[in-house]
């Protein structure tokens, strides 16, 4: 049976009071979010245009929609796109969704490798700067930070080493990659940690990873849309930091003498990792920068030059 048309106010409404219903915080966001996405407009010309009437086939879509996010699924899951830093990255249930505390690891990135690139620029012939993104899930901080570069004329100067554990995470971050243009800058690889394949083309001058940092024992607390994202990028272990604590014993062999690891951390593991650094890096610094709400969020790590 056809479904009658019905207008964009009234749906927004409907929807809004269902998706409350069913434990969204967000509800009428997630409304608007959805319908927009359904109409191929921006969620503005919905506030313009409450009288719109929808006809059956955008209006069963938008059904469709409404009802897996009543079941909890991710509103990035259902468009199959999540924005961060300025880009419009691809997403599904293969990799983790990019979180807006994690542009603040973006930024220590830019600003690292505009440092490193002002005070030691790559000539023509030289070998360029490597940034090495490990555990790169959907690529999104890798995209962010080459798309930035990009739009700062830096060129060639920069090359991206990509790796996941995952095969599926690094064909949803192959996808992201080639839909920015980016793809002559980025060598992809598998495996867990530093053991991929192909390895890297030499010692790496930056290192990011946003590993999995939430403690096992956490993870049945965490909102039901999480349950939707893999639990491999999600579990770090009894404290959250096992696999933080796995790849620092590695990092000496991986990067160059002058070079840096920029982590994602939890906003309650600052004193966890800064220890973690301590015992297991005695000769390097642990620094520890906020995200824009203020909690502590990246880890920088460098060896000691004095």
């Amino acid at each position: 049976m056809e479904i009658p048309p019905q207008r964009v106010g009234d749906l927004l409404a409907a929807a809004s009071t269902r998706l409350q219903a069913a434990g969204s915080e967000t509800a009428r966001l997630d409304a608007e979010v959805l319908l927009a996405h359904v109409l191929g407009v921006d969620r503005s010309a919905l506030a313009a245009h409450p009288e719109a009437v929808l006809p059956s086939g955008q209006l069963e879509r938008f059904e469709a929609h409404v009802a897996r996010r009543e079941m909890g699924e991710p509103v990035a899951y259902i468009r199959g796109i999540k924005e961060f830093y300025g880009s419009a990255i691809s997403v599904d249930p293969r990799v983790l969704i990019p979180r807006p505390e994690t542009e603040a690891l973006v930024e220590l990135a830019l600003a690292r490798i505009t440092a490193d690139l002002t005070a030691a620029p790559r000539e023509r012939g030289d070998d360029p700067y490597l940034v090495w993104d490990l555990g790169t899930g959907s690529g999104a901080i890798a995209v962010a930070i080459a798309g930035e570069l990009r739009r700062r004329r830096y060129g060639d100067a920069v090359r991206f080493f990509v790796s996941d554990i995952s095969g599926d995470a690094r064909d949803v971050a192959t996808v992201n990659v080639v839909a920015q243009g980016l793809a002559h800058l980025f060598t992809f690889a598998e495996g867990d940690l530093t053991e991929v394949a192909p390895y890297p083309p030499g010692l790496a001058d930056l290192l990011l990873a946003n590993l999995p940092y939430i403690p096992s024992a956490a993870l049945p607390a965490l909102p039901v849309a999480a349950s939707f994202e893999p639990r491999v990028a999600l579990d770090g272990g009894a404290d959250g930091l096992d696999l933080v604590r796995r790849l620092l014993s590695r990092l000496p062999d991986v990067l160059s003498p002058a070079a840096a690891a920029l982590l994602e951390i939890g906003g309650d593991q600052a004193e966890q990792t800064t220890a973690a650094v301590a015992a297991l890096l005695p000769a390097w610094t642990c620094t520890i920068h906020p995200d824009l709400s203020g909690s502590p969020r990246v880890a920088l790590l460098e060896r000691r030059h004095d």
